[in-house]
């Protein structure tokens, strides 16, 4: 038996990047094989992912398959956030409007900034000396 998904969506923040797999259920949400509550330790994690399905009346309505690399859990957590708001986006207007208020559909582009020749980081200068 083949499971018939509605939605698929990307979504990114810093290193991570999240594609996920949306139908119609009671709630189950998979991240890598592992339960929500096993992979993401971090209560605030948790309460992170589960924003765009509050904000928009759907927690339990919705299974989630999620594949997730790259990064480590905090930008993991973001990523999936996006791509549930992606995802809901998708499936109606209505819920556009709510997420694109509440600004879960920008991209958080922040990145740890490079480190540059020649310095011991990436604003990080040595030390001035005069004379």
């Amino acid at each position: 038996m083949t499971t018939k998904y509605i939605q698929s969506s990307i979504g990114k923040r810093k290193t991570a990047k999240a594609r996920l797999n949306l139908k119609k259920g009671d709630g189950n949400i998979v991240i890598n094989g592992r339960s929500l509550d096993s992979y993401l330790i971090r209560p605030t994690s948790r309460v992170l992912i589960m924003q765009p399905f509050e904000l928009t009346n759907n927690v339990g309505k919705f299974d989630v398959n999620i594949n997730v690399d790259g990064g480590g859990l905090s930008g993991q957590a973001g990523a999936i956030r996006h791509a549930i708001a992606r995802a809901l986006s998708k499936l109606d207007e209505a819920n556009h409007k709510i997420l694109k208020k509440a600004g879960l559909l920008t991209r958080d582009a922040r990145k740890k900034e490079r480190k540059l020749p020649g310095q011991p980081g990436a604003r990080k200068r040595f030390q001035f000396s005069k004379r």
